[in-house]
């Protein structure tokens, strides 16, 4: 029997070692579970950097497991239409407001009302215990999508023209209060006592200035980047909204991962929410001081007065109808 010349029995392995390494190659590339992340944060804010954090610990925790993909300034997605593109399977994670998820989980909607969260750490207590759980089992089953993360937008606070003391809701009576546009938003501005006027964004420091409006309503930071202190003179912490914002990943990726990869996809959202919360509650703190530097006037009212009249005014409106039985006097005790 002839044997084999061996020159052509190793290009023969060569070759069929390059065949099974050309077959392996696609195998470790595919490897890397892709997440893509759209929101419409600029690079500037703390929930848009938080994305970043969330990146570098999973990347730190899952090393080549995941390829993150951020994209910032609804470069991705416009506003709103993530929860969409999530359900198609052309979207893994985004932020989400309560007024996203009241869309399709109208319950949802207690959390867009003024006074029912008191600051960020009941925010965290409500959202991390049975009643978060309760709602967010609500938004899995409604929306395809699993929250996995509570994130601190600031506070909304009252910013007025001209000084004047303000205890009570009463006190607002006659106060022209910008509020963006929507029936849900003008519905705070005038349960908050005032006359809500509805105006774009880009024109409130015009009109403050011209006394087309009388005030508007923001949290601190936005107040400070927009520089509505140069054509007010007072401040009132009315803290009537605490905003917040959800971390989610869409059913169909995260029900595709393993145990171990839920795990530190949630340690990862959870991240970067303390990172995002701690760094607006600071910031928050720290603007007081810059306002009155700026010669504004910054009052506290009766808060308690304010958010027993409001919930009364909430509590009696169609947008309790659809809040569970029970709900607010749950959130009002969670401490």
């Amino acid at each position: 029997m002839p044997q084999s010349h061996p020159m052509k029995r190793r290009t023969t392995l060569l070759g069929a070692a390059a065949a099974l390494g050309s077959l392996a190659l696609p195998a470790v590339a595919q490897t890397k579970t892709v997440l893509r992340i759209s929101t419409p944060a600029v690079p500037d804010a703390w929930h848009a950097k938080m994305w970043t954090v969330f990146k570098d610990a999973l990347d730190k925790a899952a090393p080549g497991e995941f390829d993150v993909q951020i994209n910032l300034n609804a470069s991705l997605f416009k506003q709103g239409a993530e929860p969409a593109a999530m359900a198609r399977g052309n979207l893994e994670l985004t932020s989400m407001s309560p007024a996203d998820i009241a869309k399709l989980v109208p319950e949802f909607s207690v959390f867009t009302a003024g006074y029912m969260l008191r600051d960020p750490a009941h925010q965290q207590k409500v959202f991390t215990g049975p009643i978060g759980a309760e709602l967010f089992k609500r938004v899995s089953e409604k929306m395809d999508i699993t929250v996995l993360s509570t994130c601190y937008l600031g506070t909304r606070q009252v910013n007025l023209r001209e000084a004047r003391a303000v205890k009570t809701p009463a006190d607002l009576k006659g106060i022209k209060l910008r509020m963006p546009g929507s029936k849900d938003w003008l519905f705070l501005g005038n349960a908050l006592g005032a006359t809500a006027t509805p105006l774009a964004f880009g024109e409130v420091y015009l009109g403050l200035k011209t006394g087309t409006i009388d005030g508007q309503d923001n949290p601190l930071p936005s107040v400070r980047a927009a520089k509505f202190y140069e054509v007010t003179k007072q401040i009132v912490l009315t803290s009537h909204l605490v905003d917040s914002l959800f971390i989610a990943i869409s059913n169909k990726s995260f029900n595709a991962l393993n145990a171990a990869q839920k795990q530190k996809v949630t340690a990862a959202a959870q991240a970067a929410a303390v990172y995002n919360n701690d760094n607006t509650v600071q910031e928050e703190a720290q603007l007081v001081d810059f306002f009155k530097k700026e010669v504004l006037q910054v009052s506290t009212p009766d808060v308690a007065a304010f958010r027993k009249s409001v919930q009364a005014v909430y509590q009696s409106s169609d947008y309790a109808k659809v809040w569970p039985a029970g709900l607010v006097d749950r959130i009002n005790a969670t401490h």
